[in-house]
């Protein structure tokens, strides 16, 4: 059987669950089989029926002796009842609304049983367990040839959908494994340095292991290829950008000395590192990048700056003088900031700062309309460009653009860069910068292509922000400490919880039809959203601190109405800010010193460190205090790690332990196939991975030699495109 055979030419593949199939994204047969089980049931002990307990999951085998099907009219239920008999005893298995059981398992049937048994007022029973008749042999029950499917040893259990259930994907599943042949990608020299089992053995084993240590041995095999295709990709991503050109910036070590010299701060040793690897980057003749990580508040900007500036004054070859930069902005309240910081840091200065955004367009030298901002950027007159991800769609061009900074966004391919420079043979360099701490294991898997920087220090004098759990008993007390805050002068963020997307459908419903007709599930979620922080708001402004000024901020508010809500909060007009979870990041306010964060049972540590940053940016003491509802092992834990640490590299790296992978991440943002993700805390299998990529684009460039490994490779690359 071909792989790649479309699911539809299977038997027991009907028009009814074919898109059902789909919707989990299987298609073809390799769909089918790479369809890996979330978890596994064990059965494969058999329990006499004399032996069963309360609450045990239990493999039985037996005889029908008794089975009969009820209906209670009232509740238009169906109950199938059987009485199961073995040596041992006899045990009642109870059915609802699946009438056609007692066809199937009429009496005398030799039956296979597996699940949970239930201590009711008539007894213990098996509740809705799973069957497979067995014949009648010659000495007892036999097994069909092939064995048990369902009730019997290490039964897989897989992600499922409305209509597709496990025991139907394990229907589609067996007969296939039993007839296929499936040729190994990797040369066997790769599996023997690295003791993995070959990729048939790898399929057949992670349906369908005979020890737990099989079924692991299987993923990992399953796993080492993903990221092996990942470490290759990387490879090869970094191999074409070392061959495009870029504008090379020589480095002047007296104009960044006098730069430094001049900021009314002295540099962490992280940010002088970082500076020194980009300038570095800078001076080569093809695109550096580069992604700096920094914790939050540990100046990324100022580093980016001083990249910015070597780049504005550089000698060009034709005689001018000055190479442009643009920093890209997630936001207009953040393209804002970065405005206001940069300005007040190049003051001393000749080099022009323009800011181009949906709602402002100005330069250091003009307070023009939209089109004479444009024209001093396409001049080459304005060196250092701040703008949003809009600034790619305005028509704006950047005749001496040489380096692309984005903030908050890891991806910002060759494509894109190229779309903003004329001359479509030099691609600018580009440096990522993100606030948000990356696991090494995750840095080096996701990021392989770029080279990282990383500032862990804080700038001198930065206070450490106490960080406290408040339950709900002390809830009136918490408020009491917020408005004694303010009295002393200072401001409070207020964070509602996430929504979750159940929740957005409640909210969906009740939204205008206008307002609800082709509503994505993005949608439905700022829409939850919104509603949430209308309530919070409603709450704190009207019963907890009806004497305050309390203000909010959304998602669904103009640019206009959030730059002005934010500039407000940050003269003091208003004394709390109530925001969704996507309050800026890098929002500068030194007078907050409260971080409230509602349900903060709800976000991740990664997160919750990201609001707790956005407080302790001045001179006095900062709280961020974590309102929890839910009061479990793993919650308790995870906010204890954030009372107990400030460090955001070693709070990623617990998040990531304590969540996993794919929820400290999301897989749908990283481009990695799931059994990769879940790999993502083993560091030896990433680090062979990367090793066996080197070795093999070393001995084969182009993997001419293995046909099987480059088609997978290009299909793998096209589902992980990130341009």
């Amino acid at each position: 059987m071909d792989l790649e055979l479309p699911i539809e030419k299977l038997s027991h593949v009907g028009t009814r669950n074919l898109p059902r199939l789909k919707r989990l994204g299987i298609s073809t047969v390799r769909d089918l089989l790479w369809h890996l089980p979330a978890r596994y049931e064990d059965f494969s002990a058999m329990t006499a029926i004399a032996d069963v307990q309360p609450d045990e999951k239990v493999h039985i085998q037996g005889e029908v002796v008794k089975i009969d099907t009820k209906r209670i009219f009232p509740r238009r239920m169906s109950v199938t009842t059987a009485i199961v008999k073995d040596d041992s005893g006899a045990i009642k298995a109870v059915w609802f609304n699946q009438p056609y059981i007692e066809n199937a398992l009429a009496e005398g049937t030799r039956v296979s049983l597996a699940g949970t048994a239930k201590l009711s007022k008539h007894g213990l029973q098996l509740s809705s367990p799973t069957y497979e008749k067995l014949r009648n042999g010659e000495y007892g029950p036999v097994v069909p040839a092939g064995g048990l499917t369902h009730t019997e040893g290490l039964v897989p259990v897989y992600p499922e959908t409305e209509g597709i259930s496990s025991k139907y994907l394990r229907f589609l599943i067996k007969p296939i494994l039993e007839q296929i042949k499936i040729s190994d990608h990797l040369p066997d020299e790769v599996l023997d340095r690295n003791g993995l089992v070959n990729l048939e053995q790898a399929i057949h084993a992670v349906h369908y292991p005979k020890t737990p240590n099989e079924a692991e041995k299987a993923k990992e095999r399953l796993a080492f290829d993903d990221l092996l295709l990942f470490q290759i990709k990387a490879l090869l991503e970094r191999r074409k950008m070392n061959q495009l050109k870029s504008v090379p910036i020589v480095f002047d070590k007296e104009l960044v000395t006098d730069f430094i010299s001049r900021l009314p701060f002295e540099l962490t040793k992280d940010q002088k590192v970082a500076a020194w690897e980009i300038l570095k980057d800078l001076e080569k003749s093809y695109p550096m990048n580069r992604l700096m990580e920094g914790d939050v508040g540990s100046g990324k900007t100022v580093v980016a700056l001083i990249a910015a500036i070597q780049a504005a004054k550089t000698a060009r070859p034709d005689g001018g003088r000055g190479y442009q930069t643009v920093f890209m902005a997630p936001t207009e309240v953040l393209a804002n900031q970065h405005m206001e910081t940069i300005r007040g840091l190049i003051s001393h200065t000749d080099i022009e700062v323009a800011l181009l955004t949906a709602a402002n367009a100005w330069t250091t030298y003009s307070l023009g309309k939209k089109a004479d901002i444009k024209k001093r950027i396409a001049s080459g007159q304005a060196k250092i460009i701040i703008g949003t991800h809009a600034l790619i769609q305005k028509g704006v061009t950047f005749p001496k653009l040489a380096l692309v900074v984005i903030d908050e966004q890891h991806r910002f391919g060759v494509k894109q860069r190229a779309h903003l420079v004329k001359n479509k043979d030099i691609v600018p360099h580009l440096l990522s910068m993100t606030a948000t701490p990356i696991p090494r294991t995750l840095a080096l898997t996701i990021y392989g292509d770029l080279d990282i920087s990383i500032i862990k220090e804080r700038p001198v004098g930065r206070q450490k922000i106490i960080t406290r759990i408040v339950s709900t008993k002390d809830r009136a007390e918490a408020y009491q400490f917020i408005r004694s805050e303010i009295k002393r002068g200072r401001q409070v963020f207020v964070i509602c919880p996430r929504i979750e997307t159940s929740e957005a459908k409640v909210v969906d419903a009740a939204l205008p039809r206008r307002a609800r007709q082709g509503t994505s599930a993005q949608m439905k979620l700022i829409w939850a959203d919104v509603k949430a922080v209308e309530e919070e708001y409603k709450k704190l402004s009207e019963l907890i601190f009806p004497d305050l000024k309390v203000a909010m901020l959304h998602g669904k508010m103009k640019p206009k109405e959030k730059q002005k809500a934010m500039s407000d909060f940050k003269s003091g007009k208003h004394d709390v800010l109530v925001s969704t979870s996507v309050i800026e990041v890098g929002v500068d306010m030194p007078n907050a010193t409260v971080m409230m964060i509602e349900n903060a049972d709800r976000f991740g540590l990664a997160q919750l460190h990201q609001f707790r940053g956005r407080i302790g940016r001045g001179e006095h003491q900062s709280y961020c205090l974590l309102f929890a509802t839910a009061d479990t092992k793993t919650v308790n834990q995870r906010l204890k790690a954030l009372v107990d640490s400030d460090d955001g590299f070693l709070l990623a790296e617990k998040d990531m332990a304590i969540r996993g992978p794919g929820e400290f991440f999301g897989t749908g943002q990283s481009g990695l196939p799931d059994l990769a993700m879940a790999a993502l805390s083993n560091v030896e299998l990433i680090k062979k991975a990367r090793t066996e990529a080197r070795i093999l684009l070393k001995n084969d460039a182009n993997l001419t030699n293995y046909p099987l490994l480059r088609e997978r490779l290009d299909k793998f690359q096209k589902l992980t495109h990130f341009e």
